[in-house]
C-alpha cells in the first residue's frame, strides 16, 4: 500500500513542504530512503524502525521504501522521523490515510520511541500558515514556541505511541497552552540614565534610535562607546508581535533557542575577530549569521577598524537590502538582516588622537592608514557619525544621572508612530526614515529654497555621494519627527549636516563614493 504524509525543511527560514511518501510491500524486508536525503536524514531508517517496534509494530517482514518528494529539494535534519514512521504505520495499514490528511509531521524520533524537539518550530508553524496547513502534530518539547503562531492546530506528544493512540481515535492530543511572552516585556538592566556626561553621544544615539538609522561612534577607549551602544535596545520601541516571530524563526533556526529572548529587542555584540562567514552567514549546513540574529535589534561592532576587511566589506549589501543570500552549489538562501548597525572604533592605534589628557603616540601615516580601514563606502552606509570626548571626572564623581532609558524612548516612540502614520498614508513600504526608498525622499524630506541651499554647499564642500546626500535628508527627516514639526527646517538639516563628521578624513579629503 501506498501512503502519504506531509512534513517540510527549512531552507533559511522558508519552510518548504515535502510530501513523504511510503511504499510497504511483500518482498525481501528492506527499509529503502530516496530523494535527496542527507546523512542525518538516511539515518532515521534506523531510528524509525527501533521507534516502530516500541509501540508493538515490526517491520522485518516488509519491503519499504520511503521517497522525499521533490526529489530536488535537498532534504537535511532529522525532524522527518516522525513523517516517515507515521507513513510507515499508514502503509501497513495500522492506521488509516484520513487521520493524517493535511497533517504535518515534524519530530526527530529516538530508539525509545520518544519524539524529540526541533530546530525552528516557528519558522515551520508560520510556513505551515501561509500555505494553508491547519493542523500540525509536534514534540511536547516545542510546547511554547507552538503557542506563539496562531491559525495552525497544534498537537503535542512526547512519545510516538501518544500519536498513534490519538490518530486511532483514542486520548487526543496535548494542546500548547496560551503563553504571554509575546506581549511580555523584561526588565531593563542598562539603563541610559547610568551614562554621565557624553550629552552629544546621547543625542546621537536618541536621533538613530527614532529613524532605525546606523550610527558610528569615535573616541578614546573608556569614552563609553559600549556602554551607550548596550543601552540602545532599551530606547527602542517595543517589537510587533510579528517582528517578535521573525526575531523567533531565526534564532530557531540558528538553534538559540529560548523565546524569554525575545522580551527585548536583539543586541548581538561578536568580537572584532569574527570571521565573513560567522558575521554574514554560511557553513555547509547554511547558518545565519549575526547580521541575520541581530534582525529587528542591534549589532554592534566594537573596534570597527580591527575587523578584517573581508568582512566589513561583506556587510554593505545587507544593510543595503535588509536580507542576506548565500549562495551555494546545490541551494540559494536567504536570511532576513535589518539590524541597526552601531560602530565603536579607537581614533587612531593608540586610542589617545585627539585627547586632551593623553598624549597620541602614533605617526600621523598610522592614523591615516587607520582611519581608512573604514571605506568610503561604508561610511556612506553609517547615517550618524559622532565623535566622544573622555568623560570628565566631575561628571564621573558628583555629575546628575542622566536621562532615564525610559523617558527616550517615550520619545523615540511617539517619532516612530509619526513615520508609520506618514508612510501609510503616502503608501510607503518602509517601517522607518532609514529604509526609505529614494523615489520618497525627496517628497517626505522636501525643503524649502534656503535649506536645499545649504544642503548644496555642504554636498560640494564635503564631497558627499549620492548615498551620503540621500542619508543626511532621512536624518534631518527624523530629526523634524522628534521635534514634532513638519516640514524638515534648516536647523533639522544642519544638525544631520553635522552628524556627518567622520566624512572626511584626517587631512580632510572626501571618503571614497560607493
Amino acid at each position: 500500500m501506498l501512503a502519504i504524509a506531509e512534513s517540510a525543511v527549512l531552507t533559511g527560514v522558508t519552510a518548504q513542504p515535502v510530501r513523504v511518501e511510503v511504499r510497504a510491500e511483500a518482498g525481501i524486508p528492506a527499509f529503502e530512503l530516496v530523494g535527496l536525503a542527507e546523512t542525518t536524514v538516511r539515518e532515521s531508517r534506523v531510528r524509525v524502525k527501533a521507534a516502530l517496534e516500541n509501540v508493538g509494530i515490526k517491520i522485518n517482514e516488509h519491503r519499504i521504501t520511503v521517497n522525499l518528494a521533490p526529489a530536488d529539494v535537498r532534504k537535511n535534519g532529522s525532524s522527518f522521523d516522525l513523517a516517515i514512521a507515521i507513513g510507515t504505520l499508514v502503509a501497513l495499514e495500522q492506521l488509516p490515510q484520513t487521520a493524517i490528511a493535511g497533517v504535518l509531521l515534524l519530530g526527530e524520533l529516538s530508539l525509545s520511541g520518544r519524539v524529540h524537539a526541533l530546530r525552528g518550530a516557528v519558522a515551520h508553524l508560520v510556513g505551515a500558515r501561509e500555505r494553508g496547513v491547519a493542523r500540525a502534530i509536534m514534540p511536547l518539547a516545542n510546547e511554547e514556541e507552538a503557542s506563539l503562531v496562531d491559525g495552525v492546530d497544534v498537537g503535542l506528544a512526547a512519545t510516538l505511541g501518544e500519536i498513534v493512540q490519538a490518530l486511532r481515535g483514542a486520548e487526543p492530543l496535548a494542546r500548547p497552552r496560551r503563553s504571554d511572552v509575546l506581549e511580555r516585556r523584561a526588565w531593563l538592566v542598562d539603563d541610559l540614565a547610568d551614562v554621565r556626561g557624553q550629552h552629544g553621544a546621547r543625542r546621537a544615539l536618541e536621533v538613530a534610535a527614532a529613524g532605525g538609522h546606523n550610527l558610528l561612534m569615535m573616541g578614546p577607549p573608556g569614552a563609553g562607546k559600549t556602554m551607550l551602544a548596550r543601552r540602545l535596545p532599551g530606547i527602542l520601541p517595543s517589537l510587533t508581535r510579528e517582528e517578535r516571530l521573525e526575531v523567533l524563526a531565526i534564532h530557531g533556526v540558528a538553534g538559540l533557542l529560548g523565546v524569554h529572548s525575545v522580551n527585548e529587542r536583539p543586541f548581538r555584540a561578536p568580537h572584532h575577530t569574527v570571521s565573513e562567514f560567522a558575521l554574514v552567514g554560511g557553513g555547509e549546513h547554511v547558518r545565519p549569521g549575526e547580521v541575520s540574529l541581530a534582525h529587528h535589534g542591534v549589532l554592534f561592532l566594537d573596534e570597527l577598524a580591527e575587523l578584517r576587511r573581508s568582512a566589513l566589506e561583506a556587510l554593505r549589501q545587507p544593510l543595503e537590502d535588509g536580507a542576506v543570500t548565500v549562495c551555494r552549489m546545490r541551494a540559494t538562501t536567504t536570511f532576513p538582516a535589518r539590524p541597526m548597525l552601531v560602530g565603536a572604533t579607537n581614533p587612531c592605534p593608540c586610542g589617545n588622537r585627539g585627547d586632551g589628557t593623553m598624549r597620541c603616540t602614533c605617526a600621523a601615516d598610522a592614523v591615516r592608514a587607520y582611519r581608512r580601514r573604514l571605506s568610503g563606502p561604508l561610511l556612506d552606509r553609517l547615517d550618524v557619525h559622532v565623535v566622544l570626548p573622555r568623560v570628565e571626572l566631575a561628571d564621573l564623581q558628583g555629575g546628575a544621572r542622566g536621562e532615564a532609558s525610559a523617558d527616550v524612548r517615550a520619545r523615540v516612540t511617539r517619532a516612530r508612530e509619526v513615520q508609520l502614520a506618514r508612510f501609510r498614508a503616502g503608501e510607503t513600504s518602509a517601517a522607518t526614515n532609514a529604509h526609505l526608498a529614494q523615489r520618497d525622499v525627496e517628497r517626505i524630506c522636501a525643503l524649502d529654497t534656503k535649506t536645499r541651499s545649504l544642503l548644496a554647499a555642504a554636498v560640494e564642500r564635503r564631497g558627499l555621494s549620492a548615498r551620503g546626500y540621500g542619508k543626511v535628508l532621512r536624518v534631518a527627516r527624523t530629526i523634524a519627527d522628534l521635534a514634532g514639526v513638519d516640514p524638515v527646517r534648516h536647523a533639522d538639516v544642519s544638525e544631520a549636516l553635522a552628524a556627518r563628521v567622520l566624512d572626511r578624513d584626517l587631512e580632510g579629503h572626501p571618503a571614497s563614493a560607493a
